[in-house]
């Protein structure tokens, strides 16, 4: 049970502006960091955007800098269960106390920046601020910084990164960035700054331009997955896959990597560059000791992504939200699993594209249960319901008004035929839906 000061703590936070209410201007994160002395200031930093990928990527790239003794501050949105989760310093989420104790430090010049603005703090922007002072007071060599949307007006970008990774650009939150790729990704180079190093996965070609652009108009330097780095080769292996990494300044053999799905290898491609532009030349290294690698990347984890919870029937929770995301996971279903019957639980953010989200499922699905998820956000199960019906046909689509309702119901459903090795349930649609769910199957 959280502490009373924690959930007061956590109160105050949830009563400002959610994640969703964007104002693009980065005046009030700046005063914040004004009043607090720049905090961001004292630590080099590896800031994380695109749009599927972030939080993998950032959490491979802590595991390797914290491999190589460095104390590494990591700050990833959302969270799934636990708002500590985004502020992680020596890879542990910061404690209850840590938090109220950051909180209340904060807090004073926060409300300072509230009375000199005409629009409060967001509940982004303060969990920047409670961050980048976190790792400050820590103190931490590095941080590891994932945009919470965009870039250029993200509440994260008052950090000048040596390193600006950008995984896979797609169609996303399109009301706010744009509705092309092209647009996306004007707000996304726009982390890349001058003298860094801009490491880029692989992107559309229209995507692609914007980054390489924009990065010879600050004067970075660029890496691109597919020509300096890359997947060389991997295979299926039990629990994971193996891979062959060609980084930018060594070949890495022999490495298992814990995560399903061709998208998490590439993950780890871009985790490593990172680090190596990170390490060179600034400490003199031309590659990094292959045994660091393959320890950190054994060693990561990333929850809510195409995450096993649960057993006969295996019950997995993926947080994709969007098309692109969706068919990473309908791939990944396909390459390393072979359920006999597979049925989905979806709950889906009302903003989304839901119709482009439920496609790639329907070849993968023997049927489907409607619900919603924690979010106020959450899509009305009736309106997903019908959306679902389309694609899936109404034989195959079921509707519960309860998350825990729903996976009980997809639980029966795959159990029918009495196939209980090949049965599985995929809990997916939403990054809160993954946190609910994961929420509920650990807790029991």
């Amino acid at each position: 049970m959280s502490s009373p000061e924690y959930r007061a703590a956590e109160a105050a936070i949830l009563d400002r502006a959610g994640e969703s209410i964007i104002h693009p201007t980065l005046e009030r994160i700046t005063a914040l960091m004004d009043l607090l002395g720049q905090p961001q200031r004292n630590y080099r930093a590896v800031h994380v955007t695109g749009t599927n990928g972030k939080t993998s990527t950032a959490r491979m790239i802590d595991g390797l800098l914290r491999e190589r003794r460095l104390r590494v501050g990591r700050f990833t949105s959302p969270h799934l269960t636990s708002m500590r989760e985004r502020i992680v310093i020596d890879g542990e989420p910061i404690s209850e106390e840590g938090f109220v104790a950051v909180f209340d430090d904060v807090m004073p010049y926060v409300e300072m920046v509230d009375a000199a603005h005409d629009v409060r703090m967001s509940f982004f922007e303060v969990l920047v601020g409670m961050a980048y002072a976190a790792f400050a007071d820590a103190p931490v060599d590095v941080a590891v910084v994932e945009v919470g949307m965009g870039g250029a007006w993200d509440a994260t970008n008052v950090i000048q990164a040596d390193v600006a990774v950008i995984t896979p650009i797609s169609i996303d939150h399109a009301s706010y960035l744009g509705d092309t790729v092209a647009d996306i990704a004007v707000e996304k180079a726009g982390i890349i700054k001058a003298d860094s190093v801009a490491v880029l996965a692989q992107q559309p070609v229209e995507a692609a331009e914007v980054l390489l652009r924009h990065a010879a108009e600050v004067g970075a330097q660029v890496a691109r997955e597919g020509l300096e780095f890359g997947v060389a080769h991997r295979d299926i292996a039990v629990g994971g896959q193996q891979l062959s990494l060609k980084g930018l300044r060594a070949g890495y053999e022999g490495i298992f990597l814990p995560l399903f799905g061709a998208y998490q290898a590439g993950n780890a491609a871009v985790a490593v560059a990172a680090v190596e532009a990170f390490a060179a030349p600034a400490e003199g290294d031309d590659s990094l000791d292959p045994d660091l690698v393959r320890t950190a990347l054994a060693s990561v984890s990333s929850p809510g992504r195409m995450e096993v919870v649960r057993r006969s029937p295996t019950i997995l929770v993926d947080a994709a939200h969007n098309p692109a995301g969706m068919a990473a996971t309908a791939e990944t279903l396909t390459e390393a699993f072979s359920f006999s019957r597979l049925v989905g639980v979806l709950a889906i953010v009302a903003d989304k594209d839901a119709e482009g989200i439920l496609e790639p499922l329907e070849p993968l699905l023997a049927e489907v249960v409607i619900t919603r998820n924690s979010s106020e956000r959450s899509m009305e199960p009736a309106r997903l319901l019908a959306l679902a019906e389309e694609v899936f046909g109404p034989d195959r689509v079921h509707l519960a008004e309860r998350l825990d309702d729903a996976i009980d119901q997809a639980v029966a459903l795959a159990e029918e035929t009495g196939e209980l090795s090949g049965a599985g349930v995929l809990v997916t649609g939403s990054v809160i839906t993954a946190g609910d769910a994961t929420h509920l199957l650990k807790r029991d």
